[in-house]
């Protein structure tokens, strides 16, 4: 998984730094020009890492979670 900045420039999503390859699926998360989007240097860590779990497959399904959180509502 990557995280990448960019600019819409001519109706088309224009990321900094390197380029994804053709045909990768992305999602873009769009911030208001007057909603700012700052994290602190931990919690980017923390987010790099989790990041990481994610891409080695140590993620827990819906169902899990849904199983895992039927107690808590009970």
């Amino acid at each position: 998984m990557k995280i990448a900045t960019g600019k819409v420039i001519g109706g088309k999503v224009v990321v900094e730094g390197d380029s994804f390859a053709e045909g990768s699926v992305v999602t873009v998360v769009a911030r208001d020009d007057d909603e700012p989007f700052d994290v602190s240097p931990e919690d980017e860590k923390a987010l790099l890492a989790a990041m990481v779990q994610a891409d080695r497959g140590e993620v827990v399904s819906w169902e899990d979670l849904r199983e895992r959180l039927r107690p808590v509502r009970d």
